[in-house]
């Protein structure tokens, strides 16, 4: 394995890891639609999303929209794999980000795959005005997406040509 490739592999595991742990937790611990209140601005909950980012297309009705987002999120892998593996040595910064966002593609494949929905816990508030719910790897593919276009903006002497 080269040495870069470390910057790819770990970072993603770890997301998937820790991903899928804290997702048993909620399994175990909340029932569905059950809430806990950690602070004045967070709740753990246990949410079930059929569709995609923010609920979009989280209908029970539409069940083409598993075979989509499924689909999607394979085809995504794929292009992450792919653009990593262009990468040269001195990229190591992007594999990182892509690692992250690698890693919570795949977080959120394995509950689509298992249960044909993604599980989200985390729910931040400020009053009644709430964010929507999210996981670890939805907060992985956002991190290393924002980690990316920063690298892309601002380092563009490490952006390898295609």
């Amino acid at each position: 394995m080269k040495r870069h490739h470390h910057w790819m592999i770990w970072p993603a595991l770890v997301i998937v890891f820790m991903d899928q742990i804290s997702k048993w937790a909620i399994i175990l611990f909340l029932r569905v639609h059950e809430s806990v209140t950690v602070t004045g601005f967070f709740n753990l909950v246990h949410v079930r999303n059929r569709g995609m980012a923010f609920g979009l297309m989280n209908r029970p009705d539409f069940d083409a929209g598993f075979y989509l987002l499924t689909a999607a999120t394979v085809a995504a892998v794929v292009l992450l794999l792919a653009w990593f593996f262009k990468l040269k040595k001195k990229n190591a910064r992007i594999a990182f980000g892509l690692s992250l966002i690698l890693g919570g593609a795949v977080g959120n494949l394995i509950d689509r795959l298992r249960f044909r929905e993604v599980i989200d816990f985390l729910d931040f508030h400020l009053g009644q005005y709430h964010w929507p719910s999210f996981n670890v790897a939805d907060s992985a593919i956002t991190v290393g997406t924002f980690w990316v276009a920063i690298i892309l903006i601002f380092h563009q002497k490490e952006v390898p040509k295609v």
